[in-house]
C-alpha cells in the first residue's frame, strides 16, 4: 500500500550475482519507460519508487571527489618538498599507472574494485617507494654536479651514475612496499561478512603496491635520466628547512634528556594501550541508505483486517513528518516460500528528502527516535527500525530480522520461550537498546485429538477407521493423505478435497460428535473414544545448524554496541540460569564484531612478526630491527588518542585503518634510520 494511493501490487527485480549494479538500474529504467510508453494501457503505469541508484551516485561521486583530492594533495605535498617540477612529474606519473595496473590484475582474477577499496586507496602509501627512489638519485645528482660543476655535469652522460643509484637505491622501495603488504595479511584473512566486504580493498591496495614498485625500479630511473639531464641542484627550500631544523633542535634535547624523554614516552604508550578500554566498539560504521525499512509486528492471531488498519494507522503517523517523501508498506508474506511470515508481520519502506533540505534540521537517528516515539503509542506492536539493504544482509547473517539476535538454542519450545521473556525484562533495562522484541515459537491455536486405545477395543473402532474419519472430516483428505479426488483440465490438475461443514467442525465440542464406524457395523461419537483437547502450540520452529532455537531480537542506538554487550551479558548471566542441554548465545553484527577480532588477533602477531623479518633481513641488524619496530606501539597510542578525540568507536573498519598505520609506521622508521646510518 502507498502512503496516497492505496493498494498497489509491488513487484521486486533482483540483480545476478557478479552483475553491475550501474548498468541493471538503468537497463530497468529503460525497460520500464519502454513499457509505460508502448505496452501497458492508459491508465496502467510502473512506477519503480526504490532503487540504489541514488545511493550508488552519491557514493560513487563521494570516492571519485576523494580519489581526486587525495592525488592533487598528494601531488601538491610532493611539489612543496622536492621543490623541483621534474621530481614531481615522475612521482605522479606512477598513481595511475598503479591503479591501471591494479585494475588489471583484479580483472584477471575475476574481482572489482569496489567503492570501500578504492575510497581507501592511499597514494602516500602507494608513493613512498617512489619518493625515496626519486629524492635518492636527485640527492646522488645534485652531489655530482657539486662535485664536477654545472657546466660539465650538464654535458656528461647521467646512465651509468642513475644505474648505480638506482641499484644502490632499489632495496629501500622494495622493502618498504613489501611491508606495508605483509601488514595487510589480516584483511586477506577476514573471513564471512567482513571478508567479502574488505578483501578487495587488501587486493586492489597490493596489487597497487606491486605496480608501483615495478614501475618505480624500471620507469622512474628512465624517466629521471629524461627529464632530469641538466641543472639538477638542490635548491633552498623555506618549508622543508625550518621543519629540519626544528626536528633536529627536537633530536638534540631528547638526546640530552634522554632518560626523561624514555619516561615520558613509556608512561604514554602505556597509558594511551590503556585508554583503549575507553573507546568503545562496533561491528561497522553505520552506512546512511538514504532511507528507513520499518518493521511492526503485532500478535499472531492478529486477523488481515485489523493488520491492514494497523499499516494504515503507521502510514498516516509516518507521513506527518516533513522528512517523508512517501511510504510504501507491505503486510502479510511475500510470494516466495522462504520468508515465512503471517499477516501479523507489516514492513514499511520510508523514503526521505535529502538531509539538506530537512526542516527543521535533525539527525537520521533523532528522526527515527521520533518515530518511535509517536508510533509506540499503538497498542500492541513492536518496532525495528533498520535499512533496506541493512535488513536484508541482517536476515541473511543470523536468521532474524534485527541487527543484533540472542538465540537460546534446545530442545523444548516452551522452556526457550520462557527463558526469552525473561532476558526480554533483563534487556529492557539495558541502556542503548532498542526495537527489543521476541521472535516467539509459541501462539499457534492446535487441536490435539488423542485416541484412547482402550476405549477403541471396547467399542470395536479400529484406529486406521478413526484416522480416517478425522482426516477427512476436518482436513479434506483421503486414506494416506491423498485428495478425494482430481480435476483435470487440459494439462492443468487440481485436487479435489471433501471435508464437513465448517458449522459441524468449528469447536472441540462439535468435532465430538463426528461419528465413527465400528467393526460391528454401528456408529460411535468421537468424543467416546478420544480425549479433544485445544491448546496453544508452536506456530514457527526455527532452526540453526540443524538446532532447535528461540530469539529475540534488539538494536543498539545512543551507545557502542561493545559495551552494551557487555552489560547485557553480564545482567544475563547473573540472572538467567539455563537447564543442561541448553545454550544462550549472541549473533548479527556482535557476532560478525567478534569474529573479526579474534580473526585479527590471531593474525595480527603473525603479521607483525613476518614485518620484523624483512626488516632484520633490510638493516642486517637485531638492533636497528628493533628500534625501528617500537614505532609500532607508540603508533597505535597515536591512533588510540585520534579516536578519542574525535570520539570514534572502535571498529572493525578503525582496526584495518590501524593495520595500514603499522606499515606506514615501520616505513617512516625504515627512512629515518637509513639516512641515520648514511649520514
Amino acid at each position: 500500500t502507498v502512503s496516497d494511493q492505496g493498494d498497489v501490487v509491488e513487484a521486486i527485480i533482483v540483480m545476478r550475482k557478479g552483475e553491475n549494479p550501474s548498468e541493471v538500474v538503468n537497463g530497468i529504467q529503460g525497460k520500464v519507460k519502454y513499457l509505460n510508453q508502448y505496452v501497458l494501457p492508459a491508465d496502467t503505469k510502473i512506477v519503480p519508487y526504490y532503487d540504489r541508484s541514488n545511493l550508488i551516485e552519491y557514493a560513487t561521486h563521494t570516492v571519485l571527489h576523494n580519489l581526486i583530492e587525495g592525488i592533487l594533495l598528494v601531488v601538491v605535498l610532493i611539489t612543496l618538498f622536492l621543490f623541483d617540477w621534474r621530481a614531481t612529474v615522475v612521482v605522479a606519473v606512477i598513481i595511475p599507472i598503479s591503479l591501471l595496473f591494479a585494475f588489471i590484475c583484479l580483472h584477471f582474477m575475476g574481482m572489482s574494485a569496489n567503492l570501500l577499496s578504492l575510497g581507501a586507496v592511499d597514494f602516500g602509501i602507494i608513493l613512498d617507494g617512489t619518493i625515496v627512489m626519486v629524492e635518492g638519485i636527485f640527492v646522488i645528482l645534485d652531489l655530482k654536479a657539486k662535485e664536477v660543476g654545472m657546466e660539465r655535469f650538464n654535458k656528461m652522460s647521467k646512465l651509468g651514475i642513475i644505474k648505480r643509484a638506482a641499484g644502490q637505491i632499489g632495496k629501500r622501495p622494495f622493502y618498504l612496499n613489501v611491508i606495508i603488504i605483509t601488514a595487510l595479511l589480516p584483511i586477506f584473512a577476514f573471513q564471512k561478512v567482513e571478508g567479502k566486504m574488505f578483501s578487495p580493498l587488501a587486493y586492489t591496495l597490493s596489487f597497487a603496491l606491486i605496480g608501483s614498485l615495478i614501475t618505480t625500479l624500471t620507469l622512474v630511473p628512465v624517466l629521471i635520466s629524461i627529464l632530469m639531464n641538466k641543472n639538477v641542484r638542490e635548491k633552498h627550500n623555506p618549508i622543508v628547512h625550518p621543519i629540519l631544523s626544528f626536528m633536529l633542535g627536537g633530536f638534540i634535547k631528547s638526546y640530552k634528556y634522554k632518560k626523561v624523554v624514555f619516561t615520558v614516552a613509556v608512561i604514554v604508550m602505556v597509558a594511551g594501550i590503556y585508554s583503549f578500554k575507553y573507546l568503545g566498539s562496533e561491528f561497522l560504521p553505520q552506512l546512511n541508505e538514504g532511507s528507513i525499512w520499518l518493521r511492526i509486528q503485532t500478535n499472531y492471531s492478529t486477523a488481515l483486517d485489523k493488520s491492514v488498519q494497523t499499516s494504515k494507522e503507521a502510514r498516516d503517523i509516518i507521513m506527518q513528518f516533513p522528512q517523508v517523501k512517501y511510504c510504501v508498506s507491505q503486510t502479510g508474506r511475500p510470494d516466495n516460500g522462504t520468508d515465512v511470515t503471517g499477516f501479523y508481520n507489516n514492513e514499511f519502506d520510508i523514503l526521505m528528502y535529502p538531509e539538506d533540505n530537512w526542516n527543521p534540521k535533525i539527525s537520521k537517528d533523532e528522526l527515527i527516535e521520533k518515530m518511535n516515539k509517536a508510533l509506540s503509542v499503538m497498542p500492541g506492536v513492536n518496532l525495528n527500525f533498520s535499512q533496506p539493504i541493512s535488513d536484508n544482509v541482517e536476515e541473511a547473517v543470523s536468521g532474524v530480522k534485527g541487527s543484533i539476535c540472542l538465540k537460546i538454542f534446545g530442545d523444548s519450545l516452551p522452556y526457550m520461550e520462557k527463558q526469552l521473556n525473561s532476558c526480554f525484562n533483563v534487556l529492557k533495562n539495558v541502556k542503548g537498546i532498542e526495537d527489543l522484541g521476541i521472535l516467539h515459537n509459541i501462539g499457534q491455536p492446535e487441536l490435539d485429538i488423542n485416541l484412547d486405545q482402550t476405549k477403541m477395543a471396547l467399542y470395536g473402532v479400529a484406529s486406521a477407521q478413526a484416522n480416517a474419519v478425522i482426516s477427512m472430516a476436518i482436513g479434506g483428505l483421503a486414506p494416506g493423505g491423498l485428495p478425494a479426488s482430481t480435476l483435470y483440465e487440459g494439462i492443468k490438475t487440481f485436487d479435489i478435497r471433501v471435508r464437513m461443514p465448517e458449522e459441524f467442525r468449528r469447536t472441540p465440542e462439535q468435532i465430538g460428535e463426528l461419528l465413527v464406524p465400528t467393526m460391528g457395523g454401528s456408529k460411535v461419537p468421537i468424543k467416546e473414544i478420544a480425549t479433544i483437547t485445544q491448546k496453544t502450540a508452536a506456530s514457527l520452529i526455527y532452526r540453526d545448524d540443524n538446532k532447535r532455537y528461540a530469539a529475540l531480537k534488539f538494536s543498539v542506538r545512543g551507545r557502542d554496541m561493545g559495551s552494551a554487550i557487555a552489560e547485557a551479558k553480564e545482567k544475563i548471566e547473573k540472572t538467567i540460569h539455563l537447564k543442561r542441554g541448553y545454550t544462550l548465545d549472541f549473533q548479527g553484527d556482535f557476532e560478525n564484531q567478534q569474529r573479526a577480532q579474534k580473526r585479527l588477533a590471531q593474525v595480527v602477531p603473525i603479521s607483525l612478526l613476518l614485518i620484523f623479518i624483512l626488516l632484520l633481513s633490510m638493516l642486517g641488524n637485531f638492533k636497528d630491527a628493533l628500534l625501528v619496530f617500537t614505532n609500532v606501539p607508540f603508533a597505535l597510542v597515536g591512533g588510540i588518542l585520534a579516536l578519542l578525540i574525535t570520539g570514534t568507536t572502535f571498529s572493525i573498519s578503525a582496526g584495518i585503518g590501524f593495520i595500514a598505520l603499522f606499515g606506514i609506521c615501520i616505513q617512516d622508521g625504515i627512512i629515518l634510520i637509513t639516512v641515520f646510518k648514511e649520514n
